[in-house]
This record gives C-alpha cells, structure tokens and sequence, in this order.
C-alpha cells in the first residue's frame, strides 16, 4: 500500500467482501466445509468437503474405477474432498458404492447449511468422444431422481454399470435434491466418466455463491 495506507478502505480480492463494503453491510461468508463419518458392518466411511476449494483431495475406496470417476469430481467441481472408504469388497462392490454417495451427499447439505446466497440449479451438457451426457441438479430440499442411461456394457473392467443409477440415486436422496441424468449410447467407460464430468460441473454451477447476495433462492421461504 505504501505512501497510499492513509487512504486506503478497503483490501481484498474476495468479490463478495468488496460487494458487502460497497453495500455497507457486514460480511459474513463463512468457510463452507462438512465432515461426516459412517461405520456400520458393511463400511466405515470417514468423509471431508470444501465447497469453495479449488479441486483437491485424496480419494480411496478400494475399487479403482470408482476412484477414477470420484477424482472427476473433485476435479470438474472444484469441491476439495478427502474420502477414505473400507468396505466389505470380499462381498460385492454394492455397498461400498452406496454408502459412498449417501455420506457425500450428507456432507454436502451439511456444508450448503440453510443455502442463501447459492444459485441452487445447475447443468451441463458434456461432449467426450463418442458420447454426450445431460445433467441437470437443484438443490430444492426434496429428492427426486431421474435416470436416462443405458449403459453399452453389464462392467466396465470389474465394476458393475448398474451401480452408477444406484449412486446418483443414493447421492440425491441424501442431499434432499433433485437430479435429472442422460447420456447417449457410445462405449461405456466413455458414458460413465461423462456422466461424472457432467455432474461435478452441474454441482459447481449450483453450490456456487452469488457475490454479496444473503438471500434464499426460493419463493416459499425455506429450503
């Protein structure tokens, strides 16, 4: 600042503490961040989100293309999230991919809090090679879940293709939203990683925040 100290107001590169100077009101934007631990006789799960990081984490489930696809959320999201899974892989993948998505989709609304000042819908529609994928999310407070795949193949290496419809289900039961997903035909790992590329970016668009808004992006009040 130097010989400009005395008439400065103001230093900042957050757009919502400047929007709140400018307004003459106090800034109150808080870190938005949730951890949640689960353990039952199937999987103990321990699970950490930032909502406004910047595409970082450590993944490990044990099951190697459900790491992969979870990566593509961390990275198409920019949600920072630390996940460590132990299940019961001995049995069958099922469990683990399920109570994956129920704890993030917990984190999630725990850290989205009462959700003023987030736009609250997002979507995208992704092209990769052969296949493209439709995504569309609000976080609307009621679950409800619309799936329009048909994957090429029953695997995809090891993993069963079924248990995608069954972790986008799981994730928007938990976060109390509504999700809508398609993808056209095309080779299946292809349709798989759009999905979650497509997803991540509509989860990016709707947890973001409004610069400077505290206001409820909704009509009836509450959320």
């Amino acid at each position: 600042a130097g010989d400009l100290a005395p008439v400065i107001a103001l230093i900042s590169e957050d757009w919502g503490e400047i929007a709140a100077f400018l307004e003459g009101r106090a800034y109150r934007e808080k870190p938005r961040r949730a951890s949640v631990s689960r353990a039952t006789k199937e999987t103990q799960i321990e699970l950490s989100v930032n909502l406004d990081g910047t595409g970082k984490g450590g993944i490990k489930t044990g099951i190697g293309f459900f790491d992969h696809m979870l990566e593509q959320i961390v990275k198409h999201s920019k949600i920072d999230m630390d996940c460590v899974v132990k299940g019961d892989l001995e049995v069958d993948f099922h469990h683990t991919v399920e109570d994956t998505a129920i704890v993030l989709g917990e984190a999630v609304k725990k850290a989205l809090g009462d959700k003023r000042g987030i736009e609250r819908y997002g979507s995208d529609i992704l092209p990769m090679d052969d296949v493209t994928a439709e995504v569309a999310l609000d976080f609307s407070g009621r679950p409800y879940f619309l799936w329009d795949v048909s994957f090429a193949a029953e695997r995809i290496g090891e993993f069963p293709s079924e248990l995608f419809k069954h972790f986008f289900k799981s994730f928007s039961d938990s976060a109390c939203c509504n999700l809508h997903m398609a993808v056209s035909s095309g080779n299946s790992h292809h349709q798989a990683e759009a999905l979650f590329k497509a997803f991540a970016r509509s989860l990016k668009a709707a947890v973001k925040r409004v610069p400077g808004s505290d206001e409820l992006p909704s009509t009836k009040g509450v959320l």
